[in-house]
């Protein structure tokens, strides 16, 4: 095959994962407290010259030809969204942009969001899922007078989080996170926070995929082209 076909169809590979990701960024465009995705790409020569600085040897030849283009890291933009009152007693919003509220999952896992936007299920304060809100010793809050004091609050870097599902995460590392005894002054009572999500520039981004995208295709084709012509001329001359 045809050395220059390589990076062309990881390029390909890339802008679909791109694609996804971008996709996903649109689709939660309205969801509460939702965190825009990104990835980075580099070539597969980063993670040789990497293994060079580790002492490793890699060959010489793979330096000198692998510049096949490789997704590097997917990363969450940490930016806080606009603000939304509502007036609803059961909305509310995180004032800092490292800071989450506590959920209890369906799974008895504790997970992290910052979508404030909860609910009374027969009488416990519960997510759009229908999942515990936690107080600070991870216990179901219940609706009464006060609650909202009680709601738990901590502190975390996005870089020691995992995305769970499309709006919760789950920590790396659990004592890096630190738990709140109370949330004076973080939580805004009959707010929302809303994505982050800018519809415009991250339609800029789903059209550049997709031009990436063809043009690699395209790329494909002509190099397919070329070989069949050389190949046919070839045929020709052994006659």
């Amino acid at each position: 095959m045809n050395q220059g076909v390589y990076p062309l169809a990881a390029s390909m590979v890339n802008q679909i994962n791109r694609l996804d990701q971008i996709s996903n960024n649109l689709a939660n465009a309205d969801t509460f407290g939702f965190k825009q995705e990104g990835t980075a790409e580099t070539t597969f020569n980063w993670y040789l010259k990497r293994a060079q600085d580790e002492g490793k040897n890699p060959f010489v030849e793979s330096i000198t030809i692998n510049n096949i283009p490789k997704i590097d890291t997917r990363y969450t933009d940490p930016l806080m969204g606009p603000m939304k009152m509502t007036g609803n007693p059961l909305d509310f919003a995180l004032n800092a942009p490292d800071t989450f509220f506590k959920i209890q999952n369906e799974n008895g896992d504790i997970v992290y969001t910052r979508d404030g936007a909860f609910k009374n299920l027969d009488g416990f304060l519960v997510d759009g899922n229908g999942n515990n809100v936690l107080n600070a010793d991870n216990e179901a809050i219940v609706v009464e007078d006060g609650f909202e004091l009680q709601i738990g609050v901590v502190q975390a870097s996005f870089k020691n989080l995992e995305k769970v599902g499309d709006n919760t995460y789950i920590a790396l590392v659990a004592e890096d996170v630190e738990n709140f005894e109370n949330n004076d002054n973080k939580i805004l009572n009959g707010t929302v926070e809303q994505s982050n999500v800018n519809r415009v520039s991250t339609m800029v981004e789903l059209i550049d995929a997709h031009r990436r995208f063809d043009q690699s295709q395209r790329a494909i084709k002509t190099i397919d082209e070329l070989n069949a012509g050389l190949i046919e001329k070839i045929g020709g001359n052994t006659r």
